[in-house]
């Protein structure tokens, strides 16, 4: 069975970044897939489920009502628990996103209040939520990865 791309990365030396995943094209549209590594895999500890959970309705709710919200095609966890994929209509480099990740980053270090969908009627799992880790996560990758971003953080290891 032929491996998929996503394993073939050697997680050993994959550090926190903003990596091109993969760009799928169907005809003359491009979907272009970011990996947005919070931890290091295998090396640091994984996001507990319940920040994980909040980031992930949080940074959905503000893609969806970013200027890019046109282009935005799924933002979630990681099944490894040490980052997010974030899809968008188009083809796109890490470059071209540094902005709108740090903009959305930057929401999930401010937010405060009730956390968007964080209810029975609009979430399976509403409880398993925990905002002030997520901040701390939001301003973790802001200050160890994006805001000064380098080349080695943008493209996948050898």
């Amino acid at each position: 069975m032929e491996r998929i791309a996503s394993f073939t990365i050697n997680h050993l030396n994959l550090m926190p970044g903003l990596y091109v995943s993969r760009r799928d094209a169907k005809g003359d549209c491009v979907t272009t897939t970011f990996d947005l590594r919070i931890t290091a895999p295998n090396r640091e500890p994984v996001i507990d489920t319940p920040a994980l959970h909040t980031i992930e309705h949080l940074a959905a709710t503000y893609l969806r009502n970013s200027e890019s919200k046109e282009d935005v095609i799924y933002f979630g966890p990681m099944g490894c628990r040490t980052g997010f994929y974030m899809l968008l209509a188009g083809d796109y480099t890490s470059k071209d996103v540094v902005g709108l990740v740090t903009e959305l980053f930057e929401f999930v270090r401010d937010f405060k209040g009730e956390v968007p969908g964080a209810a029975a009627k609009d979430c399976g799992n509403y409880l398993d939520m925990n905002l002030p880790m997520a901040n701390y996560l939001g301003k973790r990758y802001l200050e160890q990865v994006l805001y000064n971003i380098k080349e080695d953080r943008l493209v996948y290891p050898e």
